[in-house]
């Protein structure tokens, strides 16, 4: 790791003071260019540590950069992961305040809820289909606590500030019918993005490494190496399968899943 325990702390402070004022900051990587993708995970672990010690409840993880064209963009060949925890979840047709958020956008995506614990590296889909109590639609609110470009420098933000920003996680809108893992094609759930009653988003779930469940069997696999287990009750975002929409106050969402229902939101 090029960072040192030191760094790795400050910067997990920065993000949460980044967080709570409500404003944006450098990258990361501006100021330590030789960071690796161990140490923005060891930045976002130290600042889940912080949020714990507020108080705070984790609750889940998600998965992100789950589809191809993300990973190209992003120049990396696998997903990234973050943490959930219970300020994030806001109830379906609820009014959330955009400016809580910088830079938010809003992405569909199907939630696993466990109801077994989920461990080791030799996962399958088929393991997670049977600790997983059920799947619902959700709606992940995504923002970012650093510039998309740095100001000083104009370096861009990269996959390491990303991930060291709890994978650009913001909130989580969970909603429709929860259905059993078995009583769907998982494969083929479809999903209507609407902002303000304009269609913005389409998409249908294999976009998530050819099955959503194959999501959470490399978050599974993933936390595995660090002695880390899925427990039973968390949530797991799997992935996004339409492209993130920008989030304005004043902006009413609308996610139409067709046989499992539906989720709304608005932003004042």
């Amino acid at each position: 790791m090029a960072m040192t325990p030191d760094q790795i702390e400050a910067a997990a402070a920065d993000l949460e003071q980044a967080e709570q004022a409500r404003r944006q900051i450098r990258p990361i990587s501006v100021a330590h260019p030789h960071m690796s993708l161990a140490d923005s995970y060891a930045v976002q672990a130290a600042w889940l540590r912080h949020k714990l010690q507020q108080g705070r409840t984790l609750r889940g993880r998600k998965v992100g950069l789950t589809s191809r064209a993300m990973q190209l963009a992003m120049q990396i060949d696998e997903p990234d992961f973050g943490f959930l925890l219970d300020d994030m979840f806001f109830e379906d047709g609820s009014t959330i305040e955009a400016a809580r958020f910088t830079d938010p956008r809003v992405e569909v995506e199907l939630a696993f809820v466990l109801g077994h614990r989920l461990e080791g590296a030799a996962l399958s889909v088929w393991d997670v289909l049977d600790a997983t109590d059920y799947v619902v639609p959700a709606l992940e609110l995504i923002a970012a606590r650093s510039h998309r470009v740095d100001p000083e420098t104009g370096a861009p933000r990269t996959v390491l500030d990303t991930v060291a920003d709890n994978a650009a996680a913001a909130g989580v809108v969970l909603g429709g019918r929860p259905v059993r893992p078995l009583d769907v094609d998982l494969r083929r759930v479809g999903a209507l993005l609407f902002r303000n009653g304009v269609i913005e988003e389409t998409g249908v779930s294999a976009g998530v490494l050819n099955h959503p469940a194959n999501g959470v069997v490399w978050l599974a696999r993933r936390l595995s190496e660090h002695g880390v287990a899925l427990e039973a009750g968390q949530v797991v975002l799997a992935g996004s399968f339409t492209r993130p929409v920008a989030i304005r106050a004043g902006d009413t969402f609308h996610a139409d899943f067709g046989e499992l229902g539906s989720i709304a939101c608005r932003f004042s």
